[in-house]
């Protein structure tokens, strides 16, 4: 009688996942965006191993002066490549707490996050015209609260090695005060008033001259809107940009929420 065959799973197996050399693996990688990378790391040993080759080809190409901004040397000791770029995708507080930057895993820029009180506000130590009040809907847990004002002006600035790129600056703002109801937040329009008469007008500048002016009602009532003031582009990431935005408006106003301002990549749906 003829030897028995060997069984067919054991001639047929072929390589797992974790037998693929690390090259083959790390040129899929390469070809990834960094979510997926993230996503595919999990899967086993080999795909975390051929991943550490590829985090810094996800950096900002000006990744060495974004790290300098944001922590002192000694800080990232250790961290690695990958430890440094999960670092950098979460939201960091910088500016004793008033603004928050992360990198925009999608696009590779750098999105910010201004609050209120990182903001100049025109009048906001007078507590008849405005108040910081805490707030649920706010990623800084407080906003900014219009009771009345004549002269409306909210603007501040940013000054960072933003990686190269054109950029998007929008103001978040919400008509009418919030108060809580059975876990809802619904809106209290009753001290709405002056912003049906004229446009607010938004102003964003850089510091190598550009300059952008846009005009906008405000006018919906409860919900927060990211309202577009302008785009700037950034040619050479190797020194800071500064970048001024302001908000204004005359005529006596009121009932109005400022939570922050956003900066993000343009069309990166992250704003």
């Amino acid at each position: 009688m003829g030897s028995a065959s060997p069984p067919a799973t054991a001639a047929t197996n072929g390589a797992g996942l974790g037998e693929l050399p690390e090259s083959c693996v790390a040129m899929v990688l390469m070809n990834l965006d960094l979510i997926d990378i993230c996503r595919f790391a999990t899967l086993n040993q080999a795909f975390r191993g051929a991943s550490d080759f590829v985090w810094e080809s996800k950096f900002p190409g000006n990744w060495g002066k974004v790290i300098e901004k944001m922590w002192e040397e000694n800080e990232v000791k250790g961290w690695g490549k990958r430890g440094v770029l999960e670092a950098l995708c979460r939201g960091n507080l910088i500016d004793g707490g008033t603004k928050k930057v992360w990198l925009d895993m999608s696009m590779g820029g750098m999105c910010f996050a201004i609050s209120a009180k990182g903001l100049r506000i025109t009048g906001i130590d007078d507590p008849r015209y405005w108040n910081h009040i805490p707030s649920e809907e706010s990623g800084f847990s407080t906003v900014a609260y219009l009771q009345q004002i004549w002269w409306f002006e909210v603007k501040g600035e940013v000054d960072f090695p933003f990686p190269a790129g054109t950029y998007s600056v929008f103001f978040r703002l919400h008509l009418g005060q919030a108060f809580k109801r059975f876990g809802r937040h619904p809106c209290n329009a009753e001290n709405i008033h002056g912003w049906d008469i004229k446009p607010v007008r938004f102003q964003v500048s850089t510091s190598d001259g550009q300059k952008a002016i846009f005009q906008c009602s405000v006018k919906e009532r409860g919900k927060w809107i990211n309202y577009h003031a302008g785009d700037f582009v950034v040619e050479n990431p190797n020194k800071n940009t500064t970048v001024k935005f302001s908000i204004d408006c005359t005529h006596t106003k009121g009932g109005l929420r400022v939570d922050s301002v956003m900066i993000c990549p343009k069309s990166s749906g992250r704003c």
